[in-house]
């Protein structure tokens, strides 16, 4: 009974004599560490929102200034030109704190000083907001860096500060440009001349400059003043519960199922093993993750910088955890709270909810991995329509909000969701077991399938993540799309396996170190009351996920010949190469191009998230057509290729600096929509299917480790369902120097896609390109 002793803090029984009253003491202490634990919280939000206001000054800046000021009036020098004066004379006179000369002569010069240190804080900030809206360094040749870069660099290093915090550098941002609308129209035009007959061409162009010339004007001129009040013209969050343009009309207003369509799954590390022991592994990530999040609520993560030098907006971090999307009949929510002290767990049909803390230190990953045991141990079996419930977020969105009303406002089945949702994440705890074996090459995409859907009612969807731990300790992600971005996720991942692999460890047997603390109260069952039409409805939405995971093909593979190191032999860049290749293979696979989506950053803005990269350019057509005809000498196609590499990352630093076309097109469709315009241009662009759409997985966010001393400490990057029907979803990583991991989706319901298919056709023309330049190739 000691454990349940210490989940309440008294407990008492109506007697004949009386109320007896039974105190429990470390149930007491734990409140009271708890709240003292908030205080913390509360007072270190306070202090970073101090130093964060007045980066990149601070309080020892402030006291320099106070005490040079204070040491020229000494010396009879006045600096302020008679402003403490001035200010000495508008103090109030009498008795009180202002009798005394000299306190009233400390108290201006304390206020002209932190006038003064406010003034030159607001004007390094300025200054530095204008140094980093100058993009000029990124469309220098690698090695060619001009005398005016290198000088700007100095400077914004020397306006950077010392150590800043995680949102120091976000008032210092420049806000996302608009583009005009001239230069947006010529460089959609440009994008799909290739793909269009001379026909089609001449029609989109016609709509194009009709759009141009009537229509355009009126929404560009509602979208710059937009742009004035709002941080961001695309993305202004300036409430928490009004979001923006592009989270709500792309994301939170789908009804279309989160699985597979809109959530994407990242994998574990997967050449190197740590522990099979599941419960283990999770007690030293679930422990990470929580060290992280500490680190994230005080801001001591060290922003994102640009080639060390510039930094990159980290709002998105703000929603990692403690965050759900909340299903609406209309549009969707995401509810983020400040804080949550337990994690929600799913076994073999059950639900839990387990606690992070013991009064208000975090359990040790021993502890946390009883827990998980516990759970995992407990051999009662699932409520009523408890097994499948999960089945909801995996459904449509409209029939999972409607059920959601109808049956789990009030009673228990509400008090189980709320823990649900209130929890700082999602574990799932699969009874299968999956791990990529080089061997079995089919291995690494059960794996990959595994994680994107699973049983379709075993990942909460709706959560900002999921953590998913399968029998033999492997792990992986599961993420929701509309509170951040992948490189997000992946910020967090890096941390999590990095300690995991480096600084907790485990013992011999594959258990966390240390000793566990038996008398902690045992994870909580949830409680369900589902009637039958309830369980009816989670039967339907089952039915609906099921069959779209069935209809799911991916196809996951290492690409091993070779990796970043050689490629760079090609003098040109990573990502160009593996786009281009993927150019050459789609018009292998499918006899022709299509428009192709590459998603790029534009987080160097205030709030900016991404942009599209039109890969599908004239340049790389030209390449895989003379490709294609097989009779071009080497020479040429050498020529071809360059060009077209470098007006891809010509097309991607435009995307990167805030030059792209697809948002700005996006937001004057939003406008026209408020304004009851209609527009046959804007309507057939936002219509057109991305029938490829890719997206390279970013790593080494974090410098965890020596990558040289640990090469073999990769994740395999992670993957996303197919946006078309008859398309393809491409996701890769280009894991360090020698190797590249390729995740590739489609459908079995379309007759002209197949993922493996693909696949081969990547890697061959992986190997053909690098052929043109004899690159030496590894054994594969």
């Amino acid at each position: 009974m000691a454990e349940a002793h210490q989940a309440v803090a008294f407990q008492f029984t109506v007697t004949p004599e009386g109320v007896d009253f039974r105190l429990s003491r470390e149930a007491l202490k734990h409140i009271y560490l708890s709240g003292i634990n908030s205080w913390k919280r509360r007072l270190i939000r306070i202090k970073n929102g101090i130093l964060r206001g007045v980066y990149p000054g601070s309080p020892t800046s402030w006291l320099v200034v106070v005490m040079t000021t204070l040491g020229s009036s000494y010396c009879n020098v006045d600096i302020s030109m008679g402003l403490i004066c001035f200010i000495q004379r508008w103090l109030p006179e009498g008795c009180g704190p202002y009798r005394a000369p000299q306190t009233r002569t400390l108290l201006s010069v304390a206020i002209f000083s932190t006038g003064v240190w406010m003034m030159g804080i607001l004007f390094f900030r300025q200054t530095l907001k204008l140094l980093l809206s100058y993009h000029g360094w990124m469309f220098e040749m690698h090695g060619q860096t001009s005398h005016f870069t290198k000088v700007w660099a100095m400077c914004v290093r020397l306006l950077s500060g010392r150590r800043p915090m995680l949102y120091s550098f976000q008032t210092s941002l420049p806000k996302l440009p608009v583009p005009s609308v001239s230069a947006t129209i010529h460089r959609y035009l440009e994008s799909v001349k290739h793909l269009l007959d001379d026909k089609e061409y001449y029609r989109m162009e016609t709509l194009a400059k009709e759009f141009q010339e009537k229509t355009a004007p009126r929404l560009q001129k509602y979208l710059v003043l937009k742009s004035w009040w709002a941080t961001n013209y695309l993305q202004p969050p300036t409430h928490p519960q009004v979001s923006d343009w592009w989270e709500e009309y792309v994301y939170l207003k789908g009804r279309t199922p989160l699985m597979v369509n809109s959530n994407y799954y990242v994998m574990d590390l997967v050449l190197v093993k740590n522990a099979d022991v599941q419960a283990a592994r999770l007690g030293n990530i679930v422990h990470a993750m929580i060290k992280y999040r500490h680190k994230l609520d005080r801001e001591e993560i060290k922003p994102v910088m640009v080639l060390g030098i510039v930094p990159m907006c980290s709002y998105q971090m703000e929603r990692m955890f403690n965050t759900t999307r909340i299903p609406g009949k209309d549009t969707d929510v995401l509810q983020h709270l400040t804080d949550s002290r337990h994690v929600a767990v799913y076994h073999k049909g059950r639900f839990f909810k387990l606690w992070l803390y013991e009064g208000s230190r975090l359990l040790r990953p021993r502890d946390l991995e009883m827990q998980f045991q516990r759970i995992l141990d407990d051999p009662s079996p699932p409520q009523p329509g408890e097994e499948k419930l999960a089945a909801l977020t995996a459904g449509g969105r409209a029939e999972w909000a409607q059920v959601r009303q109808a049956f789990f406002g009030s009673g228990k089945n509400k008090a189980a969701l709320d823990a649900i949702e209130r929890a700082a994440f999602f574990v799932a705890l699969d009874e299968e077991s999956h791990r990529y074996d080089p061997e079995d090459e089919a291995s690494l995409s059960l794996y990959g399938k595994a994680l994107l859907h699973g049983s379709c009612y075993n990942r909460w969807f709706d959560k900002s993540f999921t953590l998913i731990a399968f029998k033999n300790g492997q792990l992986g992600l599961n993420t929701e799309h509309a509170w951040a971005d992948a490189p997000i996720i992946g910020h967090l991942w890096e941390f999590v396996l990095g300690t995991d692999s480096f600084d907790l460890g485990y013992t011999e047997t594959g258990h966390c170190l240390g000793k566990p603390n038996p008398v902690l109260a045992p994870p909580q069952r949830l409680q369900w009351d589902i009637p039958e039409q309830c369980q009816a409805v989670i039967e339907s939405s089952y039915r609906v996920a099921k069959a779209l995971a069935d209809d799911v093909e991916l196809y996951c593979f290492q690409f091993l010949p070779f990796g970043k190191g050689l490629i760079k032999k090609c003098r040109t860049s990573p990502d160009a190469f593996v786009q281009i290749a993927l150019q050459l293979a789609h018009f292998r696979d499918r006899g022709r191009l299509c428009l192709t989506y590459e998603a790029s950053m534009t987080r160097m803005f205030r709030e900016g998230r991404t942009e599209t990269v039109r890969s599908c350019t004239c340049e790389s057509t030209a390449f895989v057509r003379a490709m294609a005809q097989g009779r071009h000498l080497k020479a040429d196609l050498q020529d071809l290729f360059r060009k077209a590499a470098e007006k891809h990352q010509n097309m991607y630093r435009l995307a990167m600096t805030g030059a792209g076309i697809d948002r700005h097109l996006f937001c004057l469709y939003v406008v026209s929509k408020y304004l009851g315009v209609k527009s046959p241009f804007l309507a057939e662009v936002l219509s057109e299917p991305w029938r490829l759409s890719t997206s390279q997985t970013a790593q080494f966010q974090i410098r965890m480790f020596d990558p040289n001393q640990y090469p073999n400490h990769l994740g395999a990057g992670g993957g996303f369902g197919p946006v078309a029907n008859d398309g393809y979803g491409v996701s890769y990583m280009i894991a360090g120097e020698n190797t590249i991991f390729f995740h590739v989706s489609s459908k079995f319901s379309s007759s002209e896609t197949n993922a493996q298919r693909f696949g081969n056709h990547i890697r061959q023309a992986l190997l053909d390109i690098a052929d043109l330049f004899q690159v030496p190739k590894a054994d594969s």
